[in-house]
């Protein structure tokens, strides 16, 4: 019996983007049209990204897959519990305590690209910045959201193998005209997402990520990241 690699059955509908298209043309986009995505197609870029690099092959991850009912009512709970200030209750340590310098430089012009410039927040306006960090819970209107989960048997290699998981559906709904959003917002209620989706304990969430069709008439389309040069983060050795 043949078992070629599900990678070589390429799809006739994705428009022969490249790989280097797909990340060129990559964002982490905020604003979705409402706009079905099928079942099948999910299932078709979670199928393709599942040939990602792992471990020893392990291939440690798990995805939950939410749409209609099933996200409205995980998108309420979240809301509820932002909304009266519950306790951030994270599962590990994602983020650290402390940002080092250029790091935290980042993150600081990525904030004020993105409140100040792009959605006109002062930084003291806390309860419009809390309308849309609201957003997140929601997955941005997307109509498709996915939360990644992954072993905690092998958590630190296990994140590695996610992070290349991820990589690969972010790229492959790129492929087929779709845009995403991965989102460390959901990892600050953990328990709620556990209960919801029936995580079991052996597991971790990862992200959520939102995924569908980009809404290019909204504001936030025009958010915009730009990247460090390859000098900066690259020694050659000869």
């Amino acid at each position: 019996m043949n078992h070629s690699p599900a990678v070589a059955e390429r799809p006739a509908d994705t428009g022969g983007r490249s790989v280097t298209d797909t990340l060129m043309t990559r964002r982490s986009v905020r604003a979705y049209l409402d706009r079905p995505v099928s079942r099948e197609v999910v299932a078709e870029i979670l199928r393709l990204a599942a040939r990602s690099a792992s471990n020893s092959n392990t291939q440690p991850w798990h995805v939950h897959v939410l749409t209609g009912l099933a996200k409205r009512r995980l998108t309420d709970d979240l809301w509820e519990a932002l909304d009266r200030g519950g306790q951030v209750a994270t599962d590990y340590a994602y983020q650290p305590a402390e940002w080092c310098e250029h790091l935290a430089g980042r993150r600081k012009e990525f904030g004020e690209n993105l409140y100040r410039t792009v959605l006109g927040i002062d930084p003291d306006d806390h309860r419009a910045r809390h309308r849309h960090h609201r957003r997140n819970y929601d997955f941005f209107g997307a109509p498709v959201g996915l939360v990644l989960t992954v072993d905690r048997h092998s958590l630190g290699g296990g994140l590695v193998d996610a992070g290349a998981f991820l990589q690969a559906v972010v790229l492959l709904a790129r492929e087929r005209g779709m845009d995403t959003c991965p989102q460390a917002s959901f990892l600050d209620f953990h328990p709620i997402l556990r209960r919801h989706l029936r995580i079991p304990e052996h597991h971790s969430a990862v992200c959520g990520i939102a995924m569908g069709f980009a809404d290019r008439e909204h504001r936030l389309d025009r958010l915009r990241t730009g990247r460090a040069p390859v000098e900066s983060f690259t020694t050659f050795h000869d």
